[in-house]
């Protein structure tokens, strides 16, 4: 009998071509379940949607929708249903962080150009990066756990971040954004408790994405910034998550293992949330 009860479940997986979300999507293909790679970018979702198939023989398709765009994201579902059928699974993968909404001094002393402090950030940009974030994982909630409260269930995981225990120096939007999913997590977690819907989130530890290289690589050297010096001195494993270890927390919280948990957050940090740096 497979515990996790997870075989011919559709998944919807936002941001679903990106490093992360591709590699969560593929460990639940590899489950058998069949996946829907949603990504503004049509090639790059149809290219993933082709390796799962090819590697796990089980059905993938790529969606083109913007995560902010409700008549987007409805036009999806109507996609959905017609190839695939209704959603069991949600991953609200989409999001990321833009140096637009980062300072550029992590502490002021008072005599810095005001532009590379709190003062300079662009309103622009914050709105940019808490949107995504927030936003993007508010709406495809709202658009697909419709086909979940006709079935009495489903499933919806959020991708939070260690941001949202403390806020990390530099990057306000990302960090208020990610703290609000949290919040979110809990909030529709109670609100879908008696319609048979679990809503948690992982909070994953430090990876290096194309979203945060330029602020944990030196461009022109390749060895690692002070950022991320301090990264590793605060991490007890004192290396950077992968991908891959996204996945057991994945697979738990979407299955049938986890049928009594809604509403948690589940560090997958490297110890970084647990340690005080003494």
């Amino acid at each position: 009998m497979n515990e996790l009860n997870l075989k011919d479940k559709i998944a919807v997986v936002t941001g679903g071509a990106g490093v992360i979300c591709s590699t969560m999507a593929k460990s639940l293909a590899a489950e058998g379940v069949k996946t829907v790679i949603l990504d503004l970018n049509q090639e790059a979702a149809d290219k993933v949607a082709a390796e799962i198939e090819a590697e796990f023989n089980t059905k993938s398709i790529g969606v083109s929708a913007s995560v902010l765009d409700k008549a987007s994201l409805e036009s999806a579902l109507k996609q959905i249903h017609e190839r695939l059928g209704t959603i069991d699974i949600l991953v609200n993968g989409a999001g990321g962080n833009s140096p637009a909404a980062t300072t550029k001094v992590e502490k002021m002393e008072g005599d810095e150009n005001p532009d590379d402090t709190f003062f300079g950030l662009k309103i622009e940009g914050f709105d940019k990066v808490f949107d995504l974030n927030f936003k993007g994982t508010l709406l495809p909630s709202m658009v697909f756990a419709t086909d979940m409260v006709g079935k009495k269930s489903g499933a919806i995981v959020n991708i939070s971040s260690m941001n949202s225990y403390r806020p990390l120096t530099k990057i306000p939007a990302y960090s208020a954004a990610k703290s609000a999913v949290n919040n979110f997590t809990q909030w529709l977690a109670v609100h879908f408790a008696k319609v048979g819907i679990r809503v948690n989130a992982i909070a994953p530890g430090f990876l290096l994405t194309n979203q945060n290289r330029f602020l944990l690589i030196d461009e022109a050297t390749g060895a690692m910034t002070p950022r991320g010096k301090k990264i590793i001195n605060g991490t007890p494993m004192e290396r950077y998550c992968v991908p891959e270890e996204m996945t057991g927390t994945l697979l738990y919280l979407a299955s049938d293992l986890s049928k009594a948990v809604t509403g948690i957050i589940i560090p997958v940090d490297a110890g970084f949330s647990a340690y005080s740096g003494v």
